[in-house]
């Protein structure tokens, strides 16, 4: 700690000091590490340092309106959620065990299709206290009545990139409408929410209207949130219809000249990866393994591939209506044991490239690499403390594979975005959640 930073904060009190937790944190080369007996101090929403406890104890007057003492717990950047449904948290368990287009078109489509923006709205606000419980700071959604998911973020005090989701059978208006809902939302909330054009998937929107969303998301610099390549079969039948794989469907869009996130991409194909690599735009990839293995898809989202030619691949959850969680707790060792198992070595993932993609790699797939997904001097303070004094995560040999395959989203005892605690030693602090259960259940 600097002599100019010692006599600075001792005047000027920081808004929360963290004391004797271990921190992870990143290097330049981006490996991860940990470092003991840490002090965090936050200052206007950002990280001001990441000290030793020690140092800050040493400082004479040191001031801080707000102190958490945390120590036996590791401090993490918040996790992200990439890609989710929020609302459909009202949907959970409504169709099992169910082939997928079973389970979309014969149940989840007919009621989905009738609930009302109180039902969005409840179901938001039960899926923010799911995910502010689990460590999840940050979330990407793609659904309808976005308005009043923006209010419920804007309240709550999580962190949110948002899209109002839109289909060709809609005509323009559905694309103006997902157009007018990002412009009227962009970095707003003080920045906790940014925006995205939604079109559902290329299946479900036309080369016309796919092109359309592409050169609005040019003309207004925004991102592209989007569902394709989900599984094989999608893949097979846009192969067999049209000659062509839904990703390069999106190329000849000129989506890929735009910053995409692409939800699920387990249907990617080894002709997808040149023209991934050629992308001009930032594309990225969210994969929710638990749903991939629930609808008993024979393929996984190819991460080392994607990888290899410089593609971020986040952590998701998809909606619960098909994963019946928003856990991206579970996401993470998921994604670690299903790699090791789909590419017939344990060496990958492993935990602490598990704890990168459910860190930095998610904030870039979301758009945010810059802000969040790391705990450092000028980034906003998403963070999560981890409480790992429980007899199932003890002895700790190695703290990543403790993290990943021992920890539960349940051992998150504080969430904390932009510096403000969202909730403390397990309380939730924004959010009345035996309100919403008895309103919802009606």
């Amino acid at each position: 700690m600097t002599t100019s930073y010692v006599e600075r904060v001792s005047h000027s009190p920081a808004d929360l000091l963290i004391t004797g937790c271990t921190v992870l944190v990143h290097d330049d080369q981006e490996r991860i590490r940990f470092e003991r007996d840490a002090a965090i101090v936050v200052r206007d929403g950002r990280v001001e340092s990441v000290t030793s406890a020690a140092d800050v104890t040493d400082v004479v007057g040191f001031a801080a309106v707000e102190r958490i003492d945390a120590r036996g717990q590791v401090a993490l950047p918040g996790l992200i959620n990439c890609h989710t449904h929020a609302p459909m948290v009202a949907l959970r368990g409504l169709a099992e065990d169910l082939p997928t287009e079973e389970w979309f078109n014969d149940v989840v489509w007919p009621v989905e299709s009738n609930l009302t923006e109180k039902d969005v709205e409840l179901g938001a606000r039960l899926a923010c206290a799911e995910m502010i419980r689990a460590g999840v700071t940050c979330f990407a959604d793609h659904y309808f009545s976005m308005d009043t998911v923006a209010a419920v973020v804007a309240e709550c005090g999580i962190r949110a990139h948002l899209g109002e989701a839109c289909f060709s059978s809609q005509g323009p208006q559905g694309r103006e409408k997902s157009m007018e809902f990002a412009l009227r939302h962009r970095d707003t909330t003080d920045g906790r929410i940014t925006t995205a054009l939604a079109p559902h998937a290329p299946c479900t929107v036309t080369d016309a209207d796919l092109a359309a969303t592409a050169q609005l998301a040019l003309e207004h610099g925004h991102p592209v949130h989007l569902h394709a390549a989900e599984n094989r079969d999608r893949t097979d039948t846009s192969l067999s219809r049209h000659g062509i794989t839904p990703i390069e469907v999106l190329d000849r869009a000129g989506l890929l000249d735009t910053d995409l996130l692409i939800a699920h991409g387990t249907g990617i194909t080894d002709r997808d990866l040149p023209v991934l690599e050629r992308a001009s735009g930032r594309t990225a990839v969210a994969t929710a393994p638990r749903g991939y293995l629930k609808f008993a898809w024979p393929d996984t989202t190819p991460i080392r591939a994607l990888r290899a030619i410089g593609v971020p691949v986040g952590l998701a959850t998809d909606g619960a209506a098909s994963n019946n969680s928003l856990d991206v707790w579970e996401s993470m060792a998921l994604t670690s044991l299903v790699q090791k198992s789909v590419e017939g070595d344990p060496r990958r993932l492993t935990s602490r490239q598990a704890l990168h993609h459910a860190t930095l790699q998610s904030a870039r797939a979301v758009g945010l690499g810059d802000s969040i997904g790391s705990i450092a001097p000028g980034r906003r303070a998403d963070i999560v403390l981890v409480d790992l004094t429980g007899p199932h995560t003890r002895p700790v040999h190695d703290l990543a594979a403790t993290l990943v395959h021992s920890a539960r989203s349940a051992d998150v005892r504080t969430t904390i975005v932009d510096g403000r605690v969202l909730m403390r030693d397990r309380e939730l602090l924004t959010l009345d959640v035996p309100a919403v259960v008895r309103e919802l259940e009606e």
